[in-house]
């Protein structure tokens, strides 16, 4: 009797295993979708960052939309020319002329400029808690130096320089991870036509008055820029350049505007000139540059 017992649980588990079999094979049949084989031929040019700086979830989300057109092959910063070449090729698109996107910091006030500043000691050192608690600095737009950006960049591009926000355009990819972590959206990607940009480096909308009240080199609004320069419009008391018609080729449309901004937050970012390193060269370098166990929290002082 119990021998029969045996068989016939035997049976039955073959015959539910036999049974499963099926269902699993008709459903891979079924509800099979079609990889187009490109899709992994895109995604082995691209450089497996995922750093969402190409607007996408992942590199494999990027390589998908791509393929299906719905995305340009030259969107990847990391990989940068090579890569949108490389993309180019493989799917037989042309390439359009574009320009890579990098962050511009829109705040120029280290501590010393910044006015109103009470102690922030006792809350949390970063910028998204930092910026919940009213009165943590007396400009609601600047920098408060607490290294959200820092953290979220993965290429050590962007450091907190005497409380500002700095970023390092030789290691900048233009991923835009910086320009996602600043609660304040005081970071925006602007498109970098020549190695060095023109850029307005305040966010304060503020009044002239109520600006000096809390920052000694804030934008006054004044729109000095504007009679000089077609290229710029003010909006809500602050200065907009107009990069689509920028023309990095012809400095002398805004050179004027440059030199006659009162407050000097109309300033240039990007690489340093060929100039700028005959300045420094000859300044004494250390023999050894060692490492220091310290990151840019060990530096910052708990301040807004």
């Amino acid at each position: 009797m119990a021998t029969l017992i045996i068989i016939l649980a035997a049976c039955t588990m073959l015959t539910l295993a036999l049974f499963m079999c099926y269902v699993l094979g008709w459903a891979n049949q079924a509800f099979h979708v079609q990889v187009d084989p490109r899709v992994e031929q895109v995604g082995e040019i691209l450089p497996g960052a995922n750093c969402g700086g190409c607007g996408f979830v992942g590199c494999g989300e990027y390589a998908e939309a791509v393929v299906a057109g719905n995305a340009p092959p030259d969107r990847c910063p990391v990989g940068g020319s090579a890569c949108a070449e490389a993309i180019a090729k493989l799917l037989g698109l042309a390439l359009k002329g574009s320009f890579p996107y990098r962050p511009v910091v829109h705040c120029g006030a280290h501590y010393a400029d910044r006015l109103k500043r009470p102690d922030y000691r006792d809350g949390e050192p970063t910028c998204g808690a930092a910026n919940l608690v009213s009165g943590v600095q007396g400009c609601t737009y600047g920098c408060m130096g607490f290294g959200d950006c820092v953290t979220v960049c993965k290429y050590d591009a962007i450091h907190i320089v005497d409380g500002l926000a700095t970023v390092d355009y030789d290691k900048c990819v233009g991923c835009g991870a910086c320009e996602r972590a600043c609660p304040r959206h005081i970071i925006s990607m602007a498109p970098f036509k020549a190695e060095k940009m023109l850029v307005v480096s305040c966010a304060n909308r503020d009044f002239g008055k109520d600006v000096k009240a809390v920052c000694k080199v804030g934008c006054i609004g004044c729109k000095a820029c504007t009679r000089f320069s077609g290229l710029f419009t003010v909006e809500d008391n602050l200065p907009k350049i107009d990069y689509e018609n920028y023309d990095p080729a012809q400095p002398d449309e805004f050179a004027k505007a440059f030199e006659k901004c009162p407050m000097k937050r109309l300033v240039y970012v990007g690489k340093p000139t060929d100039d700028q390193f005959a300045a420094v060269a000859s300044e004494d370098l250390p023999a050894l540059i060692e490492p220091r166990p310290e990151t840019t929290v060990d530096k910052t002082p708990w301040q807004g």
